[in-house]
């Protein structure tokens, strides 16, 4: 398997739906579109390769793939398949945490200037932009009494 490839292809993937969800206008097709064929297309494609990992169809460095040490994790790590499969897995829960922040500060009001920066922060930092997000939605929600 040429990882290469699946490693642009998934990048490209995301900066698409990124891209969407930034700048354009958020309807409710767009939002299902970037859900179902962004972030769901991400995860089906991280589960493929895991378990083709898991189950040695892949090999994934030396001693297979091992969770449960730092050198057991720095070899798979130390693959194509590893980073590549790896990459996917931070790209799917950045693009959903995204679409929950946009979600979520759409229904709070918050203006899209506001959120442009926190969800690139999301986008390039994953748990910075959501720590940000948090921090800034919440005084919003306290006073409107809606926590979800």
């Amino acid at each position: 398997m040429d990882w290469t490839l699946v490693f642009g292809a998934v990048n490209m993937l995301a900066l698409l739906a990124w891209v969407a969800l930034i700048a354009l206008p958020r309807w409710p097709a767009l939002l299902s579109g970037i859900l179902y064929l962004g972030v769901g297309l991400l995860c089906l494609i991280y589960s493929a390769g895991l378990i083709a990992v898991l189950t040695g169809l892949v090999p994934a460095g030396e001693g297979g793939a091992d969770f449960s040490t730092i050198e057991g994790v720095r070899s798979i790590f130390a693959s194509d398949a590893g980073v590549a499969i790896g990459w996917t897995h931070y790209l799917a829960f950045d693009l959903f945490v995204g679409l929950w922040i946009a979600r979520d500060a759409d229904a709070k009001l918050f203006s899209r200037w506001l959120q442009a920066p926190i969800l690139l922060a999301t986008f390039v930092a994953g748990p910075l932009g959501l720590i940000i997000w948090l921090l800034v939605r919440e005084p919003r929600a306290r006073a409107s009494g809606r926590w979800q």
